[in-house]
Order: C-alpha cells, then structure tokens, then sequence
C-alpha cells in the first residue's frame, strides 16, 4: 500500500464533475464515476471532506446578466450545491462509503447544520463529509468556502478539481505557449495574480499553512494519486 502524504483532505470539486452533455444538470453516471475515485482514497483511510460547487445547475453570473440581485444570485447558487451534494452522497453510500452532508444553510429535512466539532467527529469516524450551501453567505465562492471550511477542520491539503492539468503563468486555451508550473508558493500564486483560486481563498491557505494541490479532475486515479504525494498538476505551497 502507498504511503499516503495527508492525513485530513479537503477536496473541491465543481458542479461540472457531475454534468451530463452540454455540462449541465446531473449525469448519475458522472456521479458515480467520481464516486467510484473517492473510495480509492478511502481505501487509505484519509480523512476527507468535499466542497461542492453548482456551475451545473446554476451560475451566478447568469442572473447578474438579467440585472438579477447579487445576492439572490448567489443564495441560488449555494441551494443549487445542495442538490449536488446530495446526489454525490446518493452515489457514495451506494457503494459502501458512509456520507454526511452538511450545509451552511440549514435544512434539516435533507441535511445537518454545519458545525465544525460534528464535521469533525465524522472525519474522526471515517465517514466523508460533503459541505454544501458555501459559507452561508452571498459574495463568496465555493473557492473561499473550500478555504474557509479546509482552514476550520485543520486539513493538511485543499485539493482542486479542475479543468486544466494545472496552474499556468496564462490562459493555457488561449495561450499555447503559456507555461505550467509543477510547483510554486501561495505568495507567487498571489503576486502574479494567478486566478486558478480566488486571493480570499488564497490569502486564508497561506496564513494557516495549507497546501492547494491543482489538477485535471478527468486523470485517472487523480483524487489518489493527489492525497500521496505523486507528481500530479501543481503543488502550491503555503511555504
């Protein structure tokens, strides 16, 4: 067995890891499939939790567009990680993994409230934790949120599903020549003003110390491969 690099792992994903064609809605499939990448990692007893984003259902952006209130855009967005959460949690204890999900918003008819010593205890226990509905408040992203809840539960890693395989020093689908790093710091990652994560979920890595771990969500293995230390995407260090 690998040796595993984290003990405690916040893993974020967007709502995209669970799109059907045209990347919306939800794709059972899909959610089985990452489902099916998360009990890997469990199979090596790592503590982890997961923050779900909702760009498959409902994009904030959308609503501002339409001259739609800011913060009812976003309070839609946060309901529509909820959703997600619940289907991923749907796809994990079908295969045997012990789930919890816990939402910033409360609805206790679906969910638990999020309280940090409970969220905690469940990790302690083994099960994994889906965290959903953001940070309860509208203008922040599930980037910060991720930050936010990875910094509260004192992971070692903030994991980044994304679409590149990578932070770059430029739009890498705009830019063929732009270059990906295999490492750098949060403080880099700020003074360049490398957007991959946004600078409040930056800023709250680096003053408590937790590395962000960026890569393609499609790799094989990739969740795995991540929380064991192998050379995947970009490490960002918080030193």
């Amino acid at each position: 067995m690998a040796a595993v690099s984290y003990r405690r792992v916040l893993l974020k994903v967007g709502g995209e890891s669970l799109a059907g064609r045209g990347g919306y809605g939800i794709d059972p499939d899909m959610a089985d499939e990452l489902a099916a990448k998360i009990k890997r990692l469990k199979e090596y007893e790592v503590e982890l939790a997961i923050v779900i984003g909702a760009g498959n259902i409902w994009r904030g952006e959308m609503g501002l567009e339409h001259g739609m209130d800011r913060a009812t855009a976003d309070q839609m967005g946060m309901l529509a990680t909820v959703i997600n959460a619940l289907a991923l949690a749907d796809s994990l204890e079908r295969i045997g993994i012990v789930t919890r999900v816990q939402t910033a918003i409360e609805m206790r008819a679906v969910s638990e409230p999020y309280i940090r010593l409970r969220a905690v205890r469940h990790l302690e226990k083994g099960r994994v934790v889906i965290l959903a509905a953001g940070t309860g408040n509208p203008y922040f992203t599930t980037d910060t949120a991720a930050a936010l809840r990875a910094t509260e539960l004192d992971a070692d890693l903030l994991i980044k599903a994304t679409k590149v395989d990578g932070v770059y020093d430029d739009d890498p689908e705009k830019n063929p020549a732009a270059r990906r790093f295999d490492t750098l710091t949060l403080d880099e990652l700020i003074e360049r003003r490398l957007r991959i994560i946004d600078l409040t979920a930056a800023t709250l890595c680096r003053e408590n110390g937790i590395d962000v771990r960026v890569y393609r969500m499609t790799e094989a293995d990739s969740i795995y491969r991540a929380a064991t230390g192998e050379p995947l995407g970009t490490l960002v260090r918080a030193r």
